[in-house]
């Protein structure tokens, strides 16, 4: 009974990861590159700066975002950090995955700090969810087209 039980569990085991490397191999290349995030997005952001303690507190930000096909970004917004409202400009690269994931590297000016974000695009290319990665950073976003679907 031990033998045909192991048997069962072992070939449900490799079934189980074989599916499981299929659609991962599968996912992994949705054709997306840089020129998939291209155009204007209206994004806001939401979270908290966790630490260091003295600029600790809840932030949120609503701005546009460009994306030039090729790797560049920019953007202007206005954020909120501990109710100090601010106005900024943001430069900086990102890269697309085949997977429709990637990376932004983004300056943000006056503040004079660099952030790094996590994204995924959805499959209609005119949204991207992202999550900011630097530590003491709790802090999310979406953006989505301006005008989707019409030509500008």
């Amino acid at each position: 009974m031990k033998s045909s039980f192991g048997k069962t569990f072992m070939a449900t085991a490799v079934t189980v990861f074989t599916l499981g490397v299929a659609t991962t191999a599968h996912a992994q290349n949705k054709g997306c590159s840089n020129d998939s995030l291209r155009g204007t997005f209206a994004y806001t952001s939401t979270g908290f700066i966790a630490s260091p303690p003295e600029i600790a507190g809840p932030l949120v930000e609503v701005g546009t975002q460009s994306f030039d096909g090729t790797g560049n970004t920019t953007a202007t917004a206005t954020l909120s950090q501990n109710g100090n409202i601010l106005p900024v400009t943001i430069t900086g690269t990102y890269v697309v995955h085949s997977d429709c994931t990637g990376t932004f590297t983004l300056q943000v000016a006056p503040i004079g700090v660099t952030v790094h974000v996590t994204f995924a695009i959805d499959s209609n290319l005119n949204e991207f969810q992202a999550i900011e990665t630097d530590t003491g950073l709790v802090i999310t976003r979406i953006g989505k087209r301006l005008f989707a679907g019409q030509a500008i």
